[in-house]
């Protein structure tokens, strides 16, 4: 098969689409035969060479794909070859077949054509065990995005949404702000000119947010603690802001407040087929009546996934990048 391989990190030029060794299946898992993969900010830090791929996980990025089973390997249930499938992945999705525990499999839903489904392993299976799993988001509740037009905000504003929630974002810009209140958030903050601990104070009366999606870091650690409200729950998923910051466990305390950090691709097999179960049962019947939807910007061939690098890099783009075969 051919894959895009890294022989020496770098920008956008050091992915090299190659031919590599076909994967072979094994115990529990299927092989896929790759349709289209998402792109994601976890997939530039590992081509620049700070975000290695977990043992036993492919060499070539990609944490998403779309396709169909090819074959399936030993104890191997509920699956068939010829399924078309999406799938959570530790890494291989930029290539033309990949080897996937069956644990991580999800059908591809009703409304959805096979590439589109690229885009939804990883937005869903980040949002759902963050926003819901961990910070048990209410009805009548505010959440707080940071990035509300990434991938993950789009689809953590539409759930939010869903299941009753009040939903504030930050974007950069007019253009990007427009496209998450078109998705239904109430409560908009361009983070070039406003201060958004201000903002979602005086949205809620002084409140603060029940909970907050950070894919920024350290840079938004302390603002982001005085921004939740009497026991608030902080989810940081990312770290673009830096990886390192003080915290006041003063203010903590004094809101009986809840500060996790979270990453999906580290996690054990059981713990990402518990997600994906959750996330069939509570998010797939959502995009499968159209209240939820995946947004896709742009779909690049995989073989020039350099130039999907550098559109990712530019933060120009609303919703998911995706790569075909």
């Amino acid at each position: 098969m051919h894959a895009i391989t890294i022989p020496e990190p770098g920008g956008p030029e050091a992915l090299v689409w190659a031919e590599v060794p076909d994967p072979v299946p094994g115990e529990g898992e299927v092989l896929v035969d790759v349709a289209a993969g998402g792109v994601n900010r976890a997939d530039v830090l590992q081509r620049q060479g700070f975000y290695p791929p977990p043992s036993g996980a492919p060499s070539y990025p990609g944490l998403e794909c779309s396709g169909r089973i090819s074959a399936l390997g030993p104890g191997v249930t509920g699956w068939a070859v010829g399924d078309e499938v999406c799938a959570l992945l530790a890494g291989g999705g930029y290539a033309e077949k990949v080897a996937v525990p069956s644990g991580q499999l999800l059908p591809v839903p009703e409304g959805v054509d096979l590439v589109t489904a690229a885009a939804l392993p990883e937005v869903t299976a980040t949002v759902w065990s963050n926003v819901f799993m961990i910070s048990h988001l209410r009805p009548g509740e505010t959440l707080l995005v940071h990035g509300g037009s990434s991938g993950i905000g789009t689809m953590a504003i539409q759930l939010a949404k869903a299941v009753g929630a009040r939903v504030a974002v930050t974007a950069g810009g007019p253009k990007k702000l427009a496209s998450c209140r078109e998705l239904g958030a109430d409560i908009l903050i361009d983070y070039r000119e406003q201060d958004f601990v201000e903002e979602i104070r005086r949205a809620t009366d002084g409140a603060g947010a029940d909970v907050i999606l950070d894919i920024v870091g350290a840079k938004y650690l302390a603002r982001n603690v005085d921004t939740l409200a009497v026991n608030g729950r902080l989810a940081i998923i990312g770290m673009q802001g830096g990886a390192k910051a003080e915290l006041n466990l003063g203010t903590l305390l004094s809101k009986s407040a809840a500060v996790t950090a979270t990453g999906l691709r580290s996690r054990s097999l059981a713990q990402k087929a518990a997600i994906i179960a959750a996330v069939r049962e509570h998010v797939w019947p959502l995009i499968g009546s159209g209240r939820v939807r995946p947004i896709v910007y742009r779909t690049v061939p995989m073989r020039e996934s350099g130039e999907a690098h550098r559109l990712m890099e530019s933060s120009e783009h609303v919703g998911k990048i995706l790569l075909t075969t």
